[in-house]
C-alpha cells in the first residue's frame, strides 16, 4: 500500500494571530492543531476516529471558536453519523452540536466573534445542543450558492478572506474548476484553481487545489503543483504553505518566495486520546 503524506488544511483567523490546522492520515483519523503565528507555536487539539470535511469548516475572525462538519458512519448514534459541531478552539470537543445523519450540507461560517451561519438550507440538522455564549445568523452569507457539498462553504468562505473568483468551467467528464485570485506583496497574486472531480485519485480525492504565483508586471508565472495548501498571513508579511506534510513560511520578494523556513513536519504525528480542558471542568463540576 502507497504511504501518503498528511493531508493538511489550514484556517487563518481574520482579526488575530491565530489559526486551526486539520491533520489527516491515515484516512480515517484526523486532528486539530492550534498555530500561534506570532511565535509560530503549535497545540494539539483533539483526534477523532472519522472524517472532518475541512472544506466545510470555519474559525471565529478571533480564533476562539471552531465551526466543522465531521463522519464517524455510526448511523445509530445520538449524532446520526455525521454532524456539525461548533467547539472552542483548537478541541473538537462541542459546546454546540448538530446531528444531520447524511454526508449533505453540514459545516458553516462565522460571521463575526458572537455570531455563526449553519450549512443547513433543505437538509435541516436535528439540534442537540446550541452554544450558550454563541447567536445563530439564520441568512445565507452571500448571494452565491454553490450546492451541498463541501464548495457550498468552501468557496464563500475563500470569497470573504479575500480571495477574487475570476473562472469556472467543466471538462466533459462534468469535473469542475474553479480559480480564485488573492492579491500579495510586490504585485505578486495567489493563484488557486479547486477542482472537484469524479474520479477520485488515490491519495487525492474528489476535492483538491492547485496553486501557482502570478505578477502581471514582470510577467512571471511560477508553478507550485505540490502546494496543497497556500495563504498570506498578513500580520506577519509572508506566504505560508502546505507541501507533502510539511508547513513552511517564506519571505515575497521581487523575484518571488525567498528564505524558506520549515516551521512545522506532520507526518509523524499518531492517534492519542486527549480531552478538552473544558470538558475535563465539566466533569469535575459535575
Amino acid at each position: 500500500m502507497a504511504n501518503f503524506p498528511a493531508r493538511v488544511h489550514v484556517i487563518l483567523a481574520r482579526e488575530s494571530d491565530s489559526a486551526i490546522i486539520l491533520r489527516r492520515g491515515p484516512s480515517k483519523s484526523v486532528c486539530t492543531i492550534g498555530w500561534d503565528r506570532k511565535h509560530d507555536t503549535f497545540e494539539l487539539g483533539q483526534w477523532l476516529k472519522g472524517r472532518i470535511y475541512e472544506r466545510r469548516c470555519d474559525l471565529s475572525p478571533d480564533g476562539r471558536h471552531f465551526i466543522y462538519f465531521a463522519m464517524n458512519g455510526n448511523w445509530w448514534g445520538k449524532a446520526k453519523g455525521s454532524w456539525t459541531a461548533i467547539s472552542r478552539s483548537p478541541y473538537l470537543k462541542a459546546i454546540g452540536l448538530w446531528a444531520n445523519g447524511s454526508a449533505w450540507y453540514g459545516g458553516g461560517l462565522f460571521m463575526s466573534n458572537s455570531k455563526y451561519w449553519l450549512n443547513v438550507f433543505e437538509y435541516g440538522h436535528v439540534v442537540l445542543s446550541k452554544p450558550a455564549e454563541l447567536e445563530e445568523h439564520t441568512e445565507h452569507p452571500f448571494h452565491e450558492s454553490y450546492g451541498g457539498e463541501s464548495p457550498g462553504v468552501y468557496y464563500i468562505r475563500l470569497q470573504r478572506d479575500g480571495w477574487e473568483l475570476i473562472e469556472h468551467a467543466k471538462n466533459d467528464a462534468n469535473d469542475h474548476y474553479h480559480i480564485f485570485r488573492k492579491p500579495l506583496a510586490l504585485g505578486w497574486y495567489i493563484v488557486k484553481t479547486t477542482h472537484a472531480e469524479n474520479n477520485v485519485t488515490e491519495g487525492q480525492g474528489s476535492y483538491y487545489d492547485t496553486h501557482r504565483l502570478l505578477n502581471p508586471k514582470l510577467k512571471v508565472e511560477l508553478d507550485f503543483p505540490t502546494w496543497d495548501w497556500v495563504d498570506w498571513d498578513q500580520n506577519r508579511e509572508r506566504l505560508v504553505w502546505v507541501e507533502k506534510g510539511i508547513l513552511y513560511a517564506s519571505r515575497l520578494m521581487r523575484d518571488g518566495p525567498d528564505f524558506v523556513t520549515e516551521l512545522k513536519d506532520f507526518n509523524q504525528m499518531i492517534f492519542k486520546a486527549i480531552k478538552a480542558p473544558y470538558e475535563v471542568v465539566a466533569e469535575a463540576q459535575g
